[in-house]
């Protein structure tokens, strides 16, 4: 395993946080890598070293965040739908500024794309359509609805539109997803 230093691991979180705490309070074509920089409290050749632009650190939190989903979900793949909606609810809770940005505030169109293709490439294994109540339905069809239905009630949550606590939302939409599919 590559180790790598504690003060490039510093530099980069740095980065991180003061792009999505800008993200969060301005469009993402006004922050510039002078602002980023600044809320780091990094120089440019800093910023550069570890990215080549704004975009590359927009896509390598996505690519991160979707990653650290996939990977908290492996081990639980065996879990029925409210069980692993907790999981990956709590998650989404302890990284509420960047979700709530990414999903319901002023933060990047393309998160969204990369959220729904993690959510339609975990239900695939549990989509049947050969027999039981989705028979004749396309497969496509099923997973766009269940993953838009899923993306939908996440953005509606942190846009504050249900205000119950990320446990109970988790269970509902995983008692919703059992029942359905």
């Amino acid at each position: 395993m590559i180790k790598v230093d504690r003060r490039i691991l510093k530099s980069q979180e740095a980065i991180k946080s003061a792009f999505i705490e800008l993200i969060s309070e301005k469009e993402f074509d006004k922050i510039t890598v002078k602002d980023i920089c600044k809320g780091a409290n990094v120089g440019n050749r800093t910023f550069y070293l570890h990215y080549l632009d704004k975009f590359d650190l927009l896509d390598k939190l996505i690519e991160e965040h979707i990653y650290n989903l996939k990977k908290l979900c492996k081990p639980h793949s065996g879990l029925d739908f409210k069980e692993a909606n907790v999981i990956w609810f709590e998650y989404l809770d302890n990284h509420y500024l960047f979700f709530s940005t990414m999903l319901a505030g002023k933060g990047a169109f393309a998160f969204r794309k990369h959220f729904l293709e993690f959510i339609i490439e975990e239900l695939k294994n549990d989509v049947e359509i050969i027999k039981g109540k989705n028979q004749r339905f396309s497969e496509s069809v099923l997973l766009n609805f269940f993953g838009a239905a899923i993306v939908g009630v996440v953005e509606t949550y942190f846009m504050k539109g249900i205000p119950d606590p990320p446990e109970v939302v988790a269970e509902q939409l995983g008692m919703l997803i059992e029942r359905n599919l």
